[in-house]
């Protein structure tokens, strides 16, 4: 399997699929070309989150504003999968989620046909190869060569005080419902569905699901990704917050409560 993941939107992607069945015999699965344009954290945040669910693949993913620069392409091994892509940090995080052992390899090129189109140029060649001659066996490719040096991508870690009762993190994310994605891990609402937090000094309540309030109301949750967000019923997060990607968010809660409500279970 290769699975293609972009900011193209339609057509281009075909012509990468084109190149793909050109080159090699690999069922090809579209993971979505509907990336916010050109934002490489967004992209990068969804292919670490989605990528775990597929099977030991080759994963061409391209969201590369410096295409026709100098920037590098990759190949980036990890465990089972390879991910193709720009030197511009897109594949590393997801690359991290997948394996404990990431291996970067630089790849080598020809001139490609155009400077604004290395999806097609570039990248899908260069998955077909990997996929043709297998992920354990990339180093052996003429064209790949152990990276000395990369962009790496890290999101943010949040600070958590339990015994002050507080988080201090930030918007990852908005997704296409508007719900603001923080790096806060969900576990904090443990004890805490059914009371309040603060959120930026504004009382929300903590909520299990979105449906259990009127619509229009806030909450804070936590997201199928395990992390908390802002949210909506039947709204957007993002504008009832007041927030967006790189926002700080703190969280502030009643220790006692929590601490009751894990003791008494």
């Amino acid at each position: 399997m290769i699975t293609l993941a972009s900011d193209f939107g339609s057509p281009y992607p075909a012509a990468m699929r084109g190149v793909i069945a050109g080159g090699c015999d690999a069922r090809i699965v579209d993971i979505t070309h509907e990336f916010p344009r050109q934002n490489v954290r967004t992209a990068a945040f969804w292919l670490r989150e989605l990528l775990p669910y597929y099977p030991p693949a080759v994963h061409c993913a391209v969201v590369d504003p410096g295409v026709g620069t100098g920037r590098s392409a990759l190949v980036v091994r990890a465990g089972e999968h390879a991910l193709v892509g720009p030197d511009n940090g897109l594949l590393l995080p997801a690359a991290r989620r997948l394996s404990d052992a990431v291996e970067v390899f630089e790849w080598t090129h020809d001139d490609p046909a155009s400077t604004t189109f290395h999806g097609r140029d570039v990248f899908a060649p260069a998955a077909a190869a990997v996929h043709d001659a297998g992920v354990d066996a990339i180093e052996r490719l003429d064209r790949a060569h152990p990276a000395e040096e990369h962009v790496d991508l890290a999101f943010p870690e949040p600070t958590i005080e339990e015994p002050n009762g507080h988080a201090i993190g930030e918007v990852l994310v908005v997704d296409g419902f508007g719900n603001a994605i923080t790096n806060v891990p969900g576990g904090v609402c443990e004890g805490l569905f059914g009371e309040s937090v603060a959120v930026n000094d504004e009382r929300v309540p903590v909520e299990r699901s979105y449906a259990v309030l009127d619509p229009g109301d806030r909450l804070l949750t936590v997201g199928s990704h395990g992390n908390v967000e802002l949210a909506v019923n039947q709204g957007r997060g993002e504008d009832a917050f007041g927030v967006t990607s790189g926002t700080t968010v703190r969280l502030e809660w009643s220790v006692d409560k929590k601490r009751n409500d894990e003791d008494s279970a």
